[in-house]
């Protein structure tokens, strides 16, 4: 799903027209932010308003993702590279030629990632897993990260020169608790949004619940008021959320009350992404959490519109 991006407070209208302004440009941006605030909303935004428009928005979560199935992912391999390559493979630097690849949370990636990514972005070639061959890559690189990458790189834990080529230009997306203006219009606009997926007669917020909103720090920023509205949606009783939909005292107790009409189907839904939302979208730790495999989770999260 596509939550609503709005800007009404400063600092978030100032980001929009700053990105809006750095879209055309064929540089490197770093969008750096606290997780759940809308990197890579940011990141398709920058897409959307450059020349390469046309082509692919392909994005890869380096932080979820085993090193060894990275670099096979990012660079692609040919027939027979390790166990299991039974067919040649082209990587996403390669499938996102005229377009723009996203590399989400790269201040996750290992020493030895670090240095094949510098290589790249010096050379604008990658070579596949397995292979000695060059292939010239025609793609813009974003990257986005919840780190603070000047610090990691002062504590040796990523390279100087990689920082530099990312940070040619950063854009720092403010978190939630800071922009406190922006929480009720896009709290107004996710319930208009999950009210329709879900088929309920459902408007708006009680004055009171939207007291609530503006009281909680939101640590898990718009990721984290995205999954409480939905939910708030899936179980509300009423034509407008209440307070005490909000299940914003505890993100892992689901509490239900007895005469609720809701069918299994959508408090199983709720429950689903506020355990996703509780480890701030780490899908393996949900789906242990949740003691489904990680393969019955995507799938239950591509129904739901969130994978």
């Amino acid at each position: 799903m596509q939550r609503p991006l709005l800007a009404v407070s400063r600092a978030m209208t100032e980001l929009l027209e700053a990105t809006a302004r750095l879209a055309p440009l064929e540089t490197t941006i770093l969008v750096t932010g606290e997780t759940g605030v809308g990197k890579e909303r940011i990141a398709k935004l920058l897409h959307q308003g450059s020349r390469r428009r046309e082509g692919a928005f392909v994005a890869v979560n380096c932080g979820a993702i085993a090193e060894s199935l990275l670099e096979s992912d990012l660079f692609g391999h040919v027939r027979g590279a390790f166990t299991g390559a039974a067919t040649e493979r082209i990587g996403l630097f390669e499938a996102a030629r005229g377009g723009t690849l996203f590399l989400d949370e790269v201040g996750d990636v290992s020493p030895s990632m670090q240095l094949k990514l510098l290589r790249v972005l010096q050379e604008r070639t990658v070579r596949r897993v397995g292979e000695t061959r060059e292939r010239a890559i025609d793609v813009r690189i974003l990257a986005a990260t919840h780190r603070d990458l000047a610090v990691c790189v002062a504590n040796g834990s990523f390279r100087r020169d990689l920082f530099y080529r990312l940070q040619v230009i950063e854009l720092r997306v403010p978190p939630l608790r800071d922009r406190p203006d922006d929480i009720l219009p896009l709290a107004r606009a996710l319930v208009l949004d999950a009210a329709l997926r879900f088929d309920r007669a459902i408007s708006d917020l009680s004055k009171e619940a939207g007291e609530r909103l503006l009281s909680h720090p939101w640590p898990g920023n718009v990721r984290e008021l995205e999954n409480a509205i939905e939910r708030a949606v899936a179980l509300a009783r009423g034509g407008r959320i209440e307070v005490g939909d909000l299940p914003l005292d505890s993100t892992s107790a689901l509490s239900i009350p007895p005469e609720a009409p809701e069918t299994l189907a959508a408090v199983e839904r709720a429950h689903i992404l506020a355990v996703l939302a509780r480890n701030e979208g780490h899908r393996e730790r949900t789906a242990t959490q949740l003691g489904i495999g990680s393969a019955t989770l995507y799938r239950k999260l591509k129904a739901y519109g969130a994978a």
